[in-house]
């Protein structure tokens, strides 16, 4: 079977609705669930579940995966570091080694 690309091509206004629907969805929550999942997700790799570890980058501090070597940005972090020229290049030296 040929590799099917699952993730799909989102438009802008895709992107908002979905940001949208999650946030309310989180919101209409109650507050005892919302502290229970963060306590079980909270710095947690979404990809193998070991701990995150802070990282500073330029001035922003990333989650980094030792374990499986992922890189995790919060909200706002990737506008933050690709303002400046040479980011992409500078962060695979930086976490490639």
């Amino acid at each position: 079977m040929a590799n099917q690309n699952l993730t799909p091509n989102l438009s802008r206004q895709e992107i908002a609705k979905r940001r949208r629907e999650a946030r309310e969805r989180h919101s209409a929550m109650a507050a005892k669930e919302r502290d229970e999942l963060k306590k079980l997700h909270w710095m947690c790799c979404p990809k193998c579940g070991s701990s995150l570890t802070e990282v500073q980058f330029r001035a922003v501090k990333v989650d980094k995966c030792f374990t499986c070597g992922g890189v995790y940005l919060d909200d706002g972090e990737l506008e933050l570091l690709t303002s400046k020229p040479g980011w992409f290049e500078s962060m695979m030296r930086f976490f490639r080694g």
